[in-house]
């Protein structure tokens, strides 16, 4: 099997059998999803949304969180990994939207990138959340995922598996390619039991061609 052929059979299964694929954040603003996204880090989409609704009502816009402190917006996300770090950098992205970008969240990979606590895949993310703009964000499910389908053949980091995916995956098709990949990691094709017998993807999953032989 080619790749261009794994890649067809891989992408005709999915938009068969999964038509619609979203974000499991809970988000209703760029602002929102940006906030989302960087306490996610580490962290399950479950427990932020459980933390977001009462950090949202008490700090619902970016001039409001920049007017803020680290230590205030500890108490309302203690209970998420590593809250100090997110809410030094939380607070600091909130400052520099304000300051730079006039409280609005940009929309630019390179704008996105100068804000404090984002790096590519969140700003990937938001591009891709917020925004609807092609993009590939490459998570710990999407790069499992991909190197066991044989999608990108073993590739050696998240941001190898990137381009490759962006090359192979046509542009209309990337942002709901990244939910796929990463949804399908999180229920399907899990880090130590994947469902494999259960998986509508083993006829060309490279992983269970090798399992099988």
């Amino acid at each position: 099997m080619t790749t261009n052929e794994r890649y067809k059979n891989i992408i005709g299964w999915f938009q068969a059998n999964v038509p619609e694929a979203k974000s499991e954040l809970d988000f209703m603003n760029p602002y929102e999803m940006l906030v989302a996204v960087i306490l996610s880090a580490q962290c399950t989409d479950k427990r932020v949304n459980m933390t977001t609704p009462a950090l949202f009502k008490a700090f619902p816009t970016a001039e409001v969180m920049a007017a803020s402190s680290p230590d205030e917006v500890y108490t309302y996300i203690k209970s998420i990994s590593y809250p100090n770090n997110k809410a030094k950098s939380i607070v600091g992205m909130a400052q520099k939207v304000v300051s730079d970008f006039r409280g609005v969240v940009p929309s630019t990979m390179e704008e996105l990138l100068t804000l404090p606590g984002v790096g590519r895949k969140t700003a990937s993310v938001v591009l891709i959340c917020a925004f609807d703009k092609p993009a590939m964000p490459v998570d710990t499910h999407v790069f499992r995922v991909s190197n066991r389908l044989g999608l990108t053949n073993n590739s050696k980091s998240p941001e190898e598996t990137e381009k490759i995916l962006i090359k192979h995956i046509p542009e209309d098709l990337l942002s709901i390619a990244h939910h796929w990949l990463i949804l399908h990691g999180r229920y399907t094709c899990q880090a130590r039991k994947p469902l494999c017998e259960q998986c509508g993807l083993n006829a060309w999953c490279k992983a269970y061609e090798t399992k099988m032989t």
